[in-house]
């Protein structure tokens, strides 16, 4: 007998016991976590290529957003081309391939201001310590070739330097102005690099080139430079050399005072370069625009690359690298 008044359990009848797992429920668990699992995955994979499907999108919106704005920008233009003006063409940093300075940039931008029925003449306002004699050389024959086609004329004016190749392409102007302190000059070509054999002796690093081509390798920093290769450089560079004085002595003509210091790559102030005639007069832009032009009103022809065009551009590179990621970061259905 039950003496405890709390306790409502009746002793006849046993406590009940945890059911336990049969076999046939062990399967079905299984399978339901699998299920499970496989659709958390799908979810997951759902997600993430619709968050890549979406930032494709605004990627893509923002471009030709950015692409339109240009257009429209460009189509109204703050200066009346219509109106005599003088066109100006900035030349500033290394003239090298494919940047702003490039002769396919530059010369775009001569043709489209020579063509130009509004403009008066073209200046070339510079300011590059030089670079690329090919580069220089292009743009320096498609100044002569648009001065003889349109008839129109066409002058430099430097700021803080126009040296090396930016002078080869400033040569090629009717005249070149200058502000008295401008470094002007450097009438020159170099081939500049590294030897590193004596390190190597000493360090006892031995250098495995092979070439098929006797002279293949002679620009190797890390092989001894042989007489022959020596004069097989020297006599290039001459050539280069030569083809530049010949620019030069054609663009200044008689007004070129030339010493024996003239082409051995030394260069000026602008008030030095006046006085041995690789420069016209000490002026302005806009000095030559107001008083040489008689066409004060500026307009830039410069082409350069948009912020459209560059946004573009990293946008593709930033889209499939972002893809790859994509693809890599996706859950994998076990």
């Amino acid at each position: 007998m039950n003496d405890n008044p709390n306790d409502m359990s009746d002793p006849q009848i046993p406590a009940s016991q945890p059911e336990k797992a049969t076999p046939s429920t062990q399967p079905a668990n299984w399978e339901r976590s699998a299920l499970e699992k496989l659709a958390t995955n799908y979810i997951q994979e759902q997600k993430t290529a619709r968050r890549w499907r979406t930032f494709v999108r605004l990627a893509w919106l923002t471009v030709f957003a950015l692409v339109a704005w240009s257009i429209l920008d460009r189509s109204n233009p703050s200066k009346d081309f219509s109106v005599e003006h003088t066109a100006v063409i900035e030349i500033k940093g290394e003239i090298s391939s494919g940047g702003e300075t490039s002769a396919d940039q530059i010369v775009t931008s001569l043709r489209s201001a020579f063509e130009d029925k509004g403009a008066k003449a073209v200046v070339l306002l510079i300011n590059s310590p030089g670079g690329s004699p090919v580069q220089a050389g292009m743009i320096n024959d498609e100044i002569y070739r648009l001065k003889a086609l349109h008839k129109k004329p066409i002058y430099a004016v430097v700021e803080e330097t126009c040296a090396s190749a930016a002078y080869y392409i400033a040569v090629a102007a009717d005249q070149i102005y200058v502000d008295k302190a401008s470094i002007v000059g450097s009438i020159g070509v170099l081939m500049d690099g590294f030897g590193f054999t004596g390190l190597m002796d000493k360090l006892g690093i031995e250098r495995r080139l092979m070439t098929a081509g006797e002279n293949k390798g002679f620009m190797d920093p890390f092989s001894p430079q042989t007489e022959k290769h020596r004069a097989f450089t020297q006599g290039m560079l001459n050539q280069i050399h030569q083809q530049f004085i010949a620019v030069v002595k054609k663009g200044r003509g008689d007004r070129l005072k030339e010493t024996p210091d003239t082409f051995t790559g030394l260069f000026w102030s602008g008030q030095q370069a006046v006085e041995l005639g690789l420069v016209d007069k000490i002026g302005t832009l806009d000095f030559v625009a107001r008083d040489v032009v008689k066409a004060p009103e500026l307009v830039d022809y410069t082409k350069r690359a948009n912020v459209a065009e560059r946004l573009a551009k990293r946008f593709g590179a930033a889209i499939g690298e972002g893809a790859v990621k994509a693809l890599k970061t996706m859950p994998a259905v076990q």
